[in-house]
């Protein structure tokens, strides 16, 4: 006896079920995805970026949000980082040198507060803006970085400035995400802000000699740092506007 066999059009309307049926259960899986994600709290959503974002693999990529409250967190998380580092690794120093002295350099606050634009723009934000590409901005944030550990007057190795070095490393990855994140501006704010809380702390504590207010010759120099802040916010600001522009579809 032969095996009965289905005719040709029996297999269609049997395919065209089976491919239905498939249809129909993907549509459903969609939705009670959907519906999941919808009921799923802010709280939980915000916890489930962050913990995407703070995740080492996604320290060269944009971040999920860009909220201020969000970039808050991002800032706390990696200057938290910084300062772990920075003690951590003073310590090793100090123990490996053992004649090792932290550079202590006058402080200015016009310098101080003029890092933020002059800094962010010259390393990260010209960079972006003037070429599009990601590796450029990296390779100026990483030049930035490590201009920090000659944050002294002496070019030697038992004077170089490992705690300001240290605690730059994580700060870079934060000001290279906020710039590719189109947050540029937050960047600098955050920049001068933070040298500024740290300026008033070292002074009221007296870790090193502070010139707020310039005399003599220091009048020039805070003067020629507002300038060259407000030239490089401006240019940086061009490039933006040019680069809008040149992604507006015609």
């Amino acid at each position: 006896m032969r095996p009965l066999r289905p005719s040709f059009r029996q297999a269609m309307l049997l395919y065209d079920f089976i491919y239905s049926l498939d249809e129909r259960m993907l549509c459903f899986y969609r939705a009670m995805y959907r519906k999941t994600r919808g009921q799923l709290s802010a709280k939980v959503r915000d916890f489930c970026d962050i913990k995407t974002d703070i995740n080492p693999k996604s320290w060269l990529s944009r971040y999920r949000r860009t909220s201020i409250g969000y970039l808050i967190k991002m800032l706390l998380f990696y200057h938290g980082i910084g300062l772990l580092l920075m003690l951590a690794g003073t310590s090793i120093v100090k123990e490996v040198m053992s004649n090792y002295e932290e550079p202590s350099l006058t402080r200015d606050l016009s310098l101080v507060l003029s890092a933020g634009p002059v800094e962010e723009t010259l390393f990260f934000g010209i960079p972006y803006y003037a070429f599009g590409n990601h590796y450029v901005v990296l390779g100026g944030g990483i030049v930035w970085a490590m201009l920090h550990i000659l944050n002294t007057h002496i070019l030697d190795i038992r004077n170089l400035s490992y705690a300001n070095w240290l605690f730059v490393i994580p700060s870079f990855f934060f000001s290279f995400r906020t710039w590719i994140s189109g947050k540029g501006w937050f960047a600098i704010i955050t920049h001068s802000g933070w040298n500024g809380i740290f300026f008033t702390l070292g002074c009221v504590h007296h870790d090193y000699s502070c010139l707020i207010i310039p005399g003599g010759g220091s009048h020039a120099l805070a003067l020629s740092n507002i300038m060259l802040s407000i030239v490089l916010v401006g240019l940086t600001y061009a490039l933006y506007k040019r680069r809008q522009f040149s992604q507006v579809p015609e």
